[in-house]
């Protein structure tokens, strides 16, 4: 029998989906448990992470000015289907944001996409356990948390500098995982 080779379009365009979606969902699938295993040491109970990593504030954009005026973020959230504007918790010691809310085809979202606080905030991820594995990682690097499916599971990082902060999940930034974080 005789096995046809030829690659038509139709069907490279087919595989070339077919790849690009597995890689797209790659991170989707499981807890994360063995990479937060491996990451913590073995303590897969662990349900809180707190950054130690600096505060660094991203370049552009309205730069935290205090002047009330409304923060640009350079494109940052165009292909975020669950940003409305810039959630004022200004004032508040402490902020969660969701991770996981319902965004971009799914679970794929922060909520509040975008929050402004005081200097000297601690905002607060919190996972709900939908979507799949998630991270908070900051653009600049700043500050970055495990990849992690678990419910209940928490990150903190306290925002001392005047900035905006932008960040997004790893694995679902290009579906549009965006949040940012205007400490003004």
């Amino acid at each position: 029998m005789m096995r046809d080779t030829n690659l038509t379009r139709r069907r490279f365009t087919a595989l070339t989906a077919t790849a690009a979606l597995s890689t797209a969902l790659a991170g989707c699938s499981g807890s994360g448990g063995d990479a937060a295993n491996a990451a913590d040491g073995g303590e897969g109970d662990a349900t809180t992470a707190e950054s130690t990593a600096e505060p660094t504030t991203e370049s552009g954009g309205d730069g935290g000015s205090g002047g009330g005026s409304a923060p640009q973020f350079d494109g940052w959230f165009d292909n975020v289907d669950n940003y409305d504007g810039v959630t004022d918790e200004t004032g508040s010691s402490t902020v969660t944001v969701t991770v996981g809310a319902q965004a971009n085809g799914g679970a794929f979202g922060y909520g509040p996409a975008a929050v402004r606080v005081s200097p000297g905030t601690t905002v607060v991820w919190e996972w709900n356990g939908e979507g799949g594995s998630h991270n908070v990682a900051a653009a600049d690097g700043g500050f970055e948390s495990e990849l992690v499916g678990d419910s209940g599971h928490t990150f903190e990082h306290t925002f001392e500098e005047t900035g905006t902060y932008k960040y997004a999940c790893t694995p679902h930034e290009t579906l549009g995982m965006k949040g940012a974080v205007v400490v003004e």
